[in-house]
């Protein structure tokens, strides 16, 4: 099974804001996208892919109520609270969204350690003056039990910065074993991110150094499905492809000079380029 993920983090914000859309006014934004991706993803088969397109809170209801009949799209949620409605209370966790509020909003998928996350939460411990990178593991492994008590499947994300690449088996061991433990990894897919290849000057991680990651990522899950989250792009598309460990990718912007953004019909070109088709 192939899995196709897009993560439009804050993508909706205008550019007269300081963001990236150009697409459409926020409030028709996210059925914008679902509109001119869904018919062209039916063309392939959904025993063999799957697509997941991430949108922020503000436009998720309007991009599930976007899906036609048949639509192959599923909708994901770029987090979710360590702490969940009915089992720590009736939910209102101020500028905190708990699972139960994404699964009633349709979204069918979390990513759930992504680098950023992972920053920010070692971020809150260092101005605490902790350093406890297991911490944060354990919290993420909280969150992973929490969306699949939901119902909800999981892109759990992995990834060393260039200072653990020395060490990158005891940080990438420590975040599988940790982050995972006691969760249906059945319904849990792999996200790949070297953190220390990613962004402007920066030299992209090879075939060998990827297939080598993968290889003991799903050694030590026990076969989990992983996708390369460093970035599927038309430039790595047919790399990533030829890759037998890798099985998908994680696309965020799509043009990356003149007017940067993502735009729905290079989205769709990425895909042709590495499903081949």
């Amino acid at each position: 099974m192939k899995h196709i993920y897009v993560n439009l983090k804050r993508f909706e914000i205008p550019v007269e804001l300081g963001g990236l859309n150009r697409l459409a006014p926020v409030s028709k934004w996210g059925e914008y996208i679902v509109t001119h991706t869904q018919e062209e993803l039916k063309k392939y088969d959904p025993q063999e892919v799957e697509f997941v397109q991430i949108y922020p809170e503000s436009q998720i209801l309007k991009a599930s109520e976007a899906k036609s009949e048949g639509s192959p799209i599923k909708i994901g949620g770029q987090g979710v609270y360590r702490m969940d409605a009915g089992r720590d209370g009736f939910g209102a966790f101020t500028t905190n969204c708990p699972a139960a509020s994404m699964a009633v909003m349709g979204v069918d998928t979390i990513v759930i350690g992504h680098c950023e996350e992972r920053a920010d939460k070692l971020g809150v411990m260092q101005a605490a003056g902790a350093t406890d990178t297991a911490a944060v593991n354990r919290i993420l492994n909280e969150e992973v039990k929490l969306a699949q008590a939901r119902g909800m499947k999981v892109l759990y994300c992995i990834g060393e910065k260039s200072e653990e690449q020395e060490h990158w088996q005891e940080v990438l061991g420590e975040q599988l074993r940790i982050g995972l433990d006691g969760v249906d990894k059945t319904k849990v897919v792999l996200g790949y991110e070297p953190i220390w290849s990613i962004g402007p000057g920066k030299t992209p991680a090879d075939k060998a150094y990827i297939t080598k990651i993968a290889r003991f990522a799903k050694e030590v899950t026990g076969g989990c499905d992983m996708v390369y989250g460093g970035g599927l792009k038309k430039e790595n598309a047919e790399m990533l492809a030829s890759i037998d460990e890798i099985d998908g990718g994680l696309i965020g912007l799509t043009r990356f000079t003149g007017e940067i953004g993502f735009y729905p019909d290079e989205y769709l070109e990425i895909i042709k380029l590495y499903l081949g088709k």
